[in-house]
């Protein structure tokens, strides 16, 4: 029932933002482009897992400073923490691995998730990324019509990229523009209301999203633009990372208590 509203919800939202302002237009149509980036990058690393992947994933988890490296290491690569999340799910509840190694993966996954907006904050934000992206597309598209299953995922994931790179652009642009007509900031609100109020909003950016990523990259052109307090995005950031367990928790539905215990300490941490 929530979700038959839900939809209906958001693109009506949407459809009134479009109408009464072009800047809020550019930024949806950037954190869109920066997601279907997401979901290209995911597509591209599925042609590298498999059987490979599990072989590694139980040589790589017996002690706890490697799956926590492992974590980090395979979300820094895929930039999607929840995808990490979920997997990890069902290899436990295949018992492949052990609740403890599944929440090492759980807690660098978590780290490995803050590379991407590091990135974006020191690089992206400073050189005009849309110049990469153009021919990062054009080699990524030219890759995925090959028949190597190899070439065809390399095509994938750059094209992901390269949407990355064109979305942190039209973000930036359209905060850029924003800043010019409304000023966000007016509406921030001060004290611990703010903080909680904008803990919710990270929430639910993240769960409508299915990225923390995103929201995180989302908040951090916003502050360069001056349209968020520091404090109002650090809570941001903090429901962000909260909201991100929720994919997990729905992972963890249809497996063993062990996986629905891994997703409870992804929560929590």
């Amino acid at each position: 029932m929530i979700r038959r509203i839900l939809l209906p919800s958001i693109l009506l939202i949407l459809a009134y933002g479009f109408w009464i302002s072009p800047d809020f237009k550019e930024i949806a149509a950037g954190v869109a482009i920066f997601l279907f980036g997401m979901l290209a990058m995911e597509q591209g690393f599925q042609a590298f897992t498999g059987g490979a992947l599990e072989r590694m994933l139980t040589r790589t988890t017996d002690r706890l400073w490697k799956s926590l490296a492992f974590g980090a290491i395979t979300t820094t690569l895929m930039q999607s923490s929840s995808l990490v999340s979920v997997i990890t799910i069902s290899f436990l509840s295949a018992e492949l691995i052990s609740l403890a190694a599944g929440i090492g993966i759980i807690f660098g996954a978590n780290l490995g998730t803050t590379t991407g907006a590091w990135l974006v904050a020191g690089f992206g934000l400073k050189v005009k990324l849309s110049i990469y992206a153009m021919p990062i597309l054009v080699f990524g598209v030219v890759l995925m019509f090959q028949r190597s299953r190899a070439l065809h995922g390399i095509g994938y994931v750059l094209a992901g990229i390269g949407f990355l790179f064109l979305g942190i652009h039209h973000m930036k642009e359209g905060f850029d523009a924003f800043k010019e007509g409304i000023d966000l900031a007016s509406y921030a609100v001060a004290g611990y209301p703010g903080l909680f109020l904008f803990v919710a909003v990270g929430i639910l950016a993240t769960v409508v999203m299915q990225s923390s990523h995103a929201t995180l990259v989302l908040v951090i052109t916003a502050l360069a633009a001056g349209q968020v307090s520091y404090e109002n995005a650090l809570a941001v950031a903090i429901g962000s990372n909260v909201g991100t367990t929720i994919t997990a928790i729905l992972g963890s539905l249809g497996s063993n208590m062990q996986g629905k215990r891994l997703a409870g300490a992804h929560l929590i941490f």
